[in-house]
C-alpha cells in the first residue's frame, strides 16, 4: 500500500528573519493538528466501523510556536523524528518516512501511536485520512486525500483559533473505559469526512458541526477522553460554552491541550497557526 502523496549584502550577512530565529532554535520539522475523526487510526476503534472507511483529518502547520507538553500536537512524535533525521525531513518517498517514523516511535509499545501522528508532521496541507480495519490492519490508511490549496490554508488558518487550556495530566488514559458502539464508531469516520469537506469549500459551519460531532463521538466511545480522575478542570462545562458561543470547537488532544475554536470573529485569548502547505 502506497500512502497518498544565507545571502551577503556587500561584506555583511543579511539578518535573519524573525521566524528564521525561531526555527533555528524551534527546529524545521513541522507541527500538525488533528482535526476532527481522531481514533479512527486505531486498529480497536476502526474495526467496529460498518461503514468503512472511516476518516479523520490532520493539517501539517508551520514550527513557528512552541506547543504546550502533553496537548495533542504530536510533539513528542516529532522530537523522535528530529533525533532520527537530524532536525528536518528527507527528501523521500512521504509514505516510506511514515512508516520508518512509526516504527521508531512504536517499537516495544503495548499501546502504539496512531499513524495519524506520523502523516500530519509528514504529509504537508490538509490531509484526510481513510482507515478500513480490513487494509493494512487498520494500522495505516487506506487511501490519503490531501488539499494544498494556498487559498484553503489561508482561509483554515483565519477561522481555527487555539485556546491554550492546560497538558493532560500526568498519569491520566484516555483509555479506561470502552464504549465502542458501531454507530458511534461510524459518526467518527464520517465526521473526519465531513470536516475535509467543509476545508476544501471554506464552509466554517460546516467545519464546526463536524469539530462538534467529533467530540460528541469522543465523549460517547471514550469518556475518559474528557472525564477523568486526574482532570480538575471541567472541560465539558468549557467546551459546550465555546459551542454555544461559536459556530464549534474541539480539544486538541485527550485529556485537554487547546480548545479548537471555530470562528469568522474574534476569540479572546486565542491565537492563529500557519497551516503549511506543499511547496510548488
Amino acid at each position: 500500500m502506497t500512502l497518498a502523496g544565507g545571502h551577503r549584502s556587500g561584506c555583511k550577512f543579511k539578518p535573519l528573519m524573525r521566524t528564521d530565529l525561531i526555527s533555528k532554535v524551534l527546529g524545521k520539522i513541522p507541527n500538525r493538528l488533528q482535526l476532527a475523526g481522531g481514533w479512527i487510526d486505531q486498529p480497536f476503534v476502526s474495526r467496529h466501523n460498518p461503514k468503512p472507511p472511516g476518516s479523520m483529518v490532520v493539517v501539517q502547520i508551520e514550527p513557528d510556536f512552541r506547543p504546550m507538553e502533553r496537548s495533542g500536537i504530536a510533539s513528542g512524535t516529532r522530537a523522535i523524528a528530529a533525533r532520527l533525521w537530524n532536525g528536518r525531513l528527507p527528501d523521500r518517498p512521504l509514505d516510506e518516512l511514515v512508516r520508518e517514523l512509526y516504527e521508531e516511535e512504536n517499537r516495544g509499545k503495548p499501546e502504539p501511536s496512531g499513524s495519524q501522528d506520523m502523516i500530519g508532521l509528514i504529509y504537508p496541507g490538509v490531509n484526510r485520512l481513510d482507515y478500513d480495519f480490513a487494509a493494512n490492519g487498520g494500522v495505516f490508511p487506506s487511501h490519503i486525500e490531501s488539499c494544498n490549496s494556498a487559498k484553503a490554508a489561508r482561509w483554515l488558518s483565519q477561522v481555527l483559533h487555539l485556546l491554550p487550556i492546560e497538558p493532560r495530566p500526568l498519569g491520566y488514559s484516555p483509555l479506561g473505559v470502552k464504549h465502542l458502539e458501531a454507530k458511534w464508531v461510524a459518526r467518527l469516520g464520517q465526521s473526519g469526512q465531513d470536516c475535509y469537506q467543509a476545508i476544501v469549500k471554506q464552509d466554517a459551519s460546516a467545519l464546526g458541526a463536524s469539530l462538534n460531532l467529533n467530540m460528541k463521538c469522543w465523549e460517547t466511545l471514550l469518556p475518559h477522553t474528557v472525564n477523568h480522575s486526574t482532570i480538575k478542570l471541567d472541560l465539558m462545562g468549557l467546551l459546550k460554552a465555546y459551542q454555544q458561543r461559536y459556530l464549534g470547537a474541539m480539544y486538541s488532544g485527550c485529556g485537554g491541550g487547546y480548545l479548537m475554536v471555530v470562528s469568522e470573529e474574534p476569540v479572546p485569548g486565542s491565537f492563529h497557526v500557519n497551516v503549511r502547505v506543499a511547496r510548488a
